[in-house]
């Protein structure tokens, strides 16, 4: 009787043992490319989108408390979340946060009554935005470390909101308005006051004794106070005319502070939240926390001839900013009909032109007419 095939000795032949030979060589070399690759990407992948992220934001030169960091890499997914969304869904989404928002602003301009009376002082004395101005300036003061630059970032961003009243009603000040309330009082006394506390930073000593080894009760006082100071303080000196380096890097700090304040202003107009939210409030002191280390960064990189790349709280406030931007510009789409006054493109035009001649004066010919002199 024959046996079925089935039945049949199934001892496997040369040819088939080393066919599963080969098979199972490729599974376990495709098995470790994947491992590899898999701890590769994980090693290689930006540093803010890495599970360590706080403990990465702390290989720098300017530390960064791990929560700010998570709440800063959190807030930059919720940007994106953002950004893919119409902007029917994004300003009804808030409506989770706060069911009040949803609904459009009212409309403010501070440019209908500029006579200096007493009336029309007291209103915008005491109008919200006063007491914003000054802490905010005291804020970038914190941030930049330099009057100079601080009164030119001032000047510029009055500059900003004359060009972009078009847009914007509450841009629309009174010349008094702009330069005597913002520029010589609010903006001065904030960029004074920070200024001074950075000097104080500056030359402070600092004493980190444990709370037990402080005898008085104002001793333990001073130094719990001291818990909430940094503890180390660097001074900046931006010179951005030195060279042409320095002279870009300025100008970049520049651009991006102007931006992200315009943002702010923009993001609550096409989002329809109010000034005083907390919203705002909250976004605009994590841009303070997050921008003290991040351009502490930014510096250590444009003035550090040892320093080879930016670092990553730096990249990410950038990352910040530049979403923001295309925020605003998506959802901005026909909500600003009216065209830029001739006068502020001109006023642009020229301006843009001058920043451009200017560093190819300063640093290439004047050079040469120098030492065509001495020659």
């Amino acid at each position: 009787m024959s046996i079925p095939n089935h039945h049949r000795d199934s001892s496997p032949s040369a040819e088939d043992l080393d066919a599963m030979s080969s098979r199972k060589t490729r599974q376990a070399s495709s098995s470790s490319m994947l491992s590899v690759a898999s701890e590769s990407s994980f090693d290689d992948r930006p540093e803010w989108f890495s599970k360590d992220t706080s403990v990465q934001f702390q290989k720098t030169p300017a530390e960064l408390d791990p929560a700010v960091g998570f709440f800063w890499v959190v807030y930059q997914l919720f940007l994106v979340f953002l950004l893919f969304q119409n902007k029917h869904d994004a300003r009804m989404f808030f409506q989770y946060f706060d069911p009040s928002l949803g609904v459009p602003l009212p409309e403010r301009s501070y440019g209908g009554a500029c006579d200096l009376t007493w009336n029309n002082i007291v209103d915008q004395v005491l109008d919200e935005f006063v007491l914003a101005h000054a802490i905010g300036w005291f804020c970038k003061a914190l941030i930049l470390r330099d009057y100079t630059f601080c009164w030119i970032l001032s000047i510029m961003f009055e500059v900003m909101e004359y060009s972009l009243s078009h847009q914007l009603n509450n841009f629309d000040e009174c010349w008094w308005d702009h330069w005597i309330l913002d520029v010589l009082v609010c903006n001065w006394l904030g960029i004074y006051l920070g200024v001074k506390t950075c000097e104080y930073f500056e030359m402070k000593q600092y004493s980190w004794q444990g709370l037990a080894e402080i005898p008085t009760l104002k001793g333990k006082m001073k130094r719990t106070m001291q818990q909430f100071t940094p503890k180390s303080w660097t001074k900046f000196e931006w010179n951005s005319t030195k060279d042409f380096k320095s002279y870009c890097s300025a100008l970049f700090l520049l651009t991006m502070f102007l931006i992200c304040e315009l943002n702010a202003f923009y993001l609550k107009s096409l989002l329809w939240i109010p000034p005083a939210h907390i919203i705002n409030v909250t976004r605009i002191f994590g841009y303070f926390m997050f921008g003290i280390p991040g351009v502490r960064e930014a510096y250590q990189y444009f003035h550090d001839v040892n320093c080879k790349r930016i670092g990553p709280q730096a990249w990410l406030l950038i990352g910040n900013i530049a979403t923001e931007v295309l925020i605003v510009l998506k959802f901005g789409q026909d909500e600003f009909p009216n065209p830029a006054p001739k006068a502020v493109l001109y006023f642009w035009a020229v301006l843009l032109t001058l920043l451009v001649l200017f560093p190819v004066y300063k640093f290439y010919l004047l050079p040469k007419l120098r030492k065509t002199k001495t020659e």
